[in-house]
């Protein structure tokens, strides 16, 4: 594509227009990812304050747009909203005919996978999914562990080496999760995220309490020994599991915060 069509910036050697829907921890960091590999980011719609730091921070120059006009200029949209607020938004899109023939269309939702995108396929856009398995911070230390960091993919097969090829570009690695099993995934990465932050805060609480005044450097060589032992082991034979309550705290880590 040599000129730009119905307001998307053109497509050169293979790059794309990249908008990018929520600039929470998680849009801003990929779309400097995907900047940094060539393609082009359009825009990026935000309403709150920290969004707006966030992006001028990550994707400086980049103009902060609203949604309809985010998804004109692009050939491929980024929707990194909240999973609940997902389907309402690409119904949403639907209704008023935004969505575009040939148009990529991408969440970062970890529960649900392509299906979720069905009003966009409709309309002729092509749905994928693509969620980092990473805790973001929203700044450009993300951006680092990106490349030790997977990605479950979830797309319909003809268009599955595109959302692999995007993560590879991002400087990750891909890893298909179908779409039956999105919920198990989701719930599994909700388990490790919420866990992890509830042992840390617990056992830093302890410490603070003996007088200790940086429990965090204390123990920051022993939690990391242990997660990268405990790691190491989940890649050999299975040991048996053992069943830890996780309700207290698993339900913070159930959604992504983009």
């Amino acid at each position: 594509m040599s000129e730009a069509v119905g307001g998307r910036a053109p497509n050169r050697d293979g790059r794309l227009g990249i908008g990018i829907i929520g600039a929470g921890r998680v849009g801003a960091v990929l779309g400097a990812a995907l900047g940094g590999a060539g393609h082009a980011i359009v825009g990026i719609a935000t309403l709150s304050e920290s969004g707006r730091e966030r992006a001028d921070a990550l994707l400086p120059g980049v103009p902060i747009l609203a949604v309809p006009e985010v998804v004109e200029r692009s050939e491929l949209v980024l929707l990194a909203v909240p999973e609940s607020e997902l389907a309402a938004l690409v119904s949403g899109l639907a209704a008023t005919g935004a969505w575009q023939p040939g148009q990529l269309v991408a969440h970062t939702a970890p529960g649900v996978g392509a299906g979720v995108l069905a009003p966009a396929l409709a309309a002729g856009a092509i749905p994928l999914a693509i969620h980092p398995a990473m805790d973001f911070t929203g700044t450009s230390v993300d951006l680092v562990r990106l490349r030790d960091a997977w990605c479950a993919v979830t797309a319909p097969t003809p268009v599955l080496p595109i959302a692999q090829a995007l993560v590879v570009e991002m400087g990750a690695e891909p890893i298909v999760i179908s779409e039956a099993d999105r919920p198990a995934y989701a719930e599994a990465i909700a388990t490790a995220r919420g866990f992890s932050a509830a042992i840390v805060g617990q056992a830093a609480g302890m410490l603070r309490e003996i007088g200790v005044e940086r429990p965090g450097v204390l123990l920051g060589a022993l939690v990391r020994s242990s997660v990268e032992n405990a790691l190491a082991g989940a890649d050999s034979d299975p040991a048996p599991q053992t069943t830890i309550d996780l309700a207290p705290f698993a339900e913070e880590g159930a959604e992504e915060a983009p």
